[in-house]
């Protein structure tokens, strides 16, 4: 499936979502009518490796109504719109649309489309359009990898923060901005809390996702209104006032958007350091005070000034007051746990926040576009049951079902091709931390792992895995790798960002687990339609057309299994001519399209691109896959 970027032509344009490789049974929205329709051939607006950008008018007789209006385009054949399809965005009697995930120097052929209401469709004259040679062998010959030092203790000062690059990152959320720019934000955390006094979450930005630029804290200080909302709920509860200042907070894990209309949202967590009550009852002691998601906005991220728009939800419980429970971890206070959010705009416009942590698992809830608060009217976030916190939120994930306690995490959403993938982090951010993905094609659920567990109505473990501690031979490895961003660059290319932190006595550090490096990965997509990330880092390698022949010689496997802390460690795998000599898969026979980037070993289909080699010495570009068998998740790079 092909990730469809909408061009917008101007505040009145017609726009709606993207669909690809219909079947017979789609049906189509009605947006106006009229019967009898002529549309022009194509026109070619931009040509790349990987996307085209076309412009086709229509014309109909009087009183003509249409439900869409696009592309359709195949390999060879004239395309219908059962092959692929991308609707576009209309104006008038002009249709644009940049269909995207094209492979590099390939002969398309494409044909504008309007859907009759109550008809049939009515196409245009087809056209060919070859896609650019992407990047050429004398760039890649010449490819110089980053150079920054992953071991970064002796830039870890603050005085040190102009060459911090991506040390000292956590928890990081990405934008591209109308800039040029991506921007990241993240948790209050670094080695030595480095931050520590300097406001609060930090800044940076980058143009090509290997280099950035610190800018700073985007919160100067602690906003006035979190300690009057803490006391607000505190006196309905009948508890005593509390001053949360900015010493006795955590900031954390914030998410940032670009809203398209020139306005960025962010929206962060803080963490109360308080009891809901001093003391111990019945042996027990009080869960902590709620936490709160506010939410800022800027129209210049660039200069780093943000206006903060104050609350916008807390933590909720269906207990009463009935918070003496600390040492009960499976009966935690509070049903959702309001940090952690993540932000969704579906193709109809509404607007939605998703947010939770451990406790019972995720919540969506919608909230007002122009405002980015909820639409719902708020009650007391405390009641005897989930019906009386109902406005709280939807619970679309949960990991366990009577556990409140169940390490998941870290929600990250986003709309592609049809469906929500949520992301999510599982288990302790030390060591074991690991990516998940289920998806749905409902904002609200349910959502399903790639085994068709349900794991909003019925929970359980969400598959596949994304990331995982592992070990590529005669390196440290790294571990604690989740809490994603995942963003993409507007052309069809998807990108995970989290940090990564090195096991404990790395380089003779005792401290080395707290190195927390940020972690740029491309993301791939299956022919199915799941993600796959990479197992090296971004590099900004050069993506010269792979050969079959390239694929020769010896790799490092990885079984991106679950094991709980443990990092999974490569092994070795030799590709002969088209058969595989030894280590997993071994007398397999094996092919490789260049088309796809698909390399298939017996049935297994692995995703393959060119990425910078990170524990080489130098470091230097080579070739990665990664790949999907149910519970399993498959990485490896080529040895050079």
């Amino acid at each position: 499936m092909k990730k469809n970027k909408i061009l917008l032509l101007s505040a009145l344009v017609l726009s709606a979502g993207a669909f690809t490789a219909c079947d017979d049974d789609d049906t189509f929205d009605v947006v106006e009518t009229v019967p009898g329709y002529t549309v022009s051939a194509p026109g070619v607006d931009e040509t790349a490796s990987s996307y085209v950008t076309l412009t086709a008018t229509f014309n109909g007789r009087s009183g003509a109504r249409y439900t869409k209006a696009g592309f359709c385009y195949t390999i060879g054949a004239v395309p219908t719109i059962y092959d692929n399809a991308v609707e576009g965005t209309v104006n008038g009697n002009e249709v644009t649309a940049t269909i995207t995930g094209l492979t590099v120097n390939n002969e398309y052929t494409f044909r504008a489309f309007v859907v009759e209401y109550a008809g049939g469709v009515i196409y245009s004259d087809p056209i060919k359009v070859v896609t650019g040679n992407g990047a050429s062998a004398e760039e890649l010959a010449h490819y110089e990898a980053p150079a920054f030092t992953d071991y970064y203790v002796d830039l870890a000062g603050w005085d040190q923060r102009d060459r911090w690059n991506l040390a000292n990152v956590h928890d990081p959320t990405v934008m591209l901005a109308d800039d040029g720019y991506y921007y990241m934000y993240q948790t209050d955390a670094s080695y030595g809390n480095a931050h520590a006094g300097h406001g609060h979450f930090h800044g940076r930005r980058s143009k090509d996702l290997v280099n950035w630029e610190y800018l700073g804290a985007s919160m100067k200080e602690i906003p006035a209104w979190v300690t009057e909302k803490c006391n607000e709920f505190r006196a309905a509860q009948g508890l005593p006032e509390i001053n949360v200042t900015d010493d006795r907070c955590g900031y954390w894990a914030p998410v940032v958007r670009n809203l398209g209309n020139g306005t960025y949202r962010m929206y962060y967590s803080l963490v109360p350091a308080f009891p809901m009550q001093e003391g111990e009852q019945g042996g027990k002691t009080a869960w902590a005070e709620r936490a709160l998601i506010g939410m800022m906005e800027t129209t210049d991220p660039a200069s780093n000034n943000w206006e903060d728009k104050g609350y916008v939800i807390c933590s909720s419980t269906d207990r009463g007051n009935n918070w003496f429970c600390a040492n009960d971890w499976a009966k935690a206070y509070f049903r959702f746990n309001a940090i952690d959010p993540s932000y969704v705009v579906t193709p109809e416009g509404q607007h939605w926040l998703v947010y939770g942590s451990w406790h019972s698992g995720i919540a969506a809830i919608e909230v007002d576009a122009a405002t980015g608060k909820p639409l719902a009217q708020l009650g007391n976030p405390w009641g005897d049951s989930a019906a009386d916190i109902a406005d709280y939120g939807k619970l679309i994930y949960t990991r366990g079902a009577n556990n409140r306690w169940q390490a998941s995490e870290g929600p990250e959403i986003i709309y592609r091709d049809g469906y929500y993938y949520l992301f999510l982090a599982y288990d302790g951010l030390d060591v074991p931390y690991n990516t998940r993905v289920v998806r749905s094609t409902s904002i609200t659920g349910p959502y399903v792992g790639i085994d068709g567990t349900d794991v909003t109505n019925i929970g359980g473990d969400a598959f596949p895995i994304v990331t995982h501690p592992y070990k590529f031979q005669g390196d440290q490895g790294w571990v604690g790798i989740a809490h994603c961003a995942v963003f993409d660059d507007g052309k069809g290319n998807w990108y995970y960002a989290s940090q990564g932190r090195m096991p404990a006595n790395s380089f003779g550090n005792e401290f080395s687990n707290a190195i927390m490096l940020g972690h740029v990965r491309s993301i791939l997509w299956t022919p199915d339609g799941w993600p796959v990330v990479l197992p090296e880092r971004y590099g900004a390698v050069p993506q010269v057309v792979i050969t079959p022949e390239e694929l020769q010689g010896t790799w490092e496997h990885i079984d991106l299994g679950y094991s709980y802390a443990k990092q999974d460690e490569s092994v070795s795998m030799t590709l002969g001519e088209g058969k595989v000599l030894d280590g997993k898969w071994k007398d397999a026979e094996w092919s490789f399209d260049p088309t796809t980037s698909i390399l298939t070993i017996g049935t297994q289909q692995l995703m393959v691109a060119r990425e910078c080699d990170w524990e080489a010495k130098p470091r230097t570009h080579t070739i990665v896959y990664a790949g999907i068998d149910g519970k399993t998740t498959y990485w490896g790079k080529l040895v050079k």
